[in-house]
């Protein structure tokens, strides 16, 4: 079995994987939102230009393919990005778990 204290080094790694991977997360989402707002304005203009009616064009602009599916990718980019940041919060709360244990069994740390 393992020690704590290579629990909590095992943890402290993951927690640095996890962290360093948020920053491609974080902008993978960014850019999906920035390219799905972008679609969605080519396509209104588009659908305006076409002679659709200014009022149908914010009910109907969310069915075209390419809107649906920008909008599908930046729906994803985000839930991986939240999920990352859960991982994250999951891993600190369980160092702090482990460094609790560490401390009732050696005293504390510094």
């Amino acid at each position: 079995m393992r020690s704590l204290f290579d629990q909590i080094q095992g943890e402290i790694k993951k927690l640095d994987i996890s962290v360093r991977s948020l920053r491609k997360t974080g902008t993978e989402f960014a850019q999906a939102e920035r390219d799905y707002k972008i679609i969605l304005r080519e396509e209104a203009l588009r659908l305006r230009d076409g002679g659709e009616a200014v009022g149908m064009i914010d009910k109907t602009v969310y069915g075209v393919q390419r809107v649906a599916d920008a909008r599908f990718k930046r729906d994803v980019a985000e839930a991986v990005y939240k999920a990352n940041m859960e991982a994250i919060n999951a891993t600190k709360l369980y160092i702090k778990v482990l460094m609790n244990q560490y401390d009732k069994e050696y005293g504390t740390h510094e």
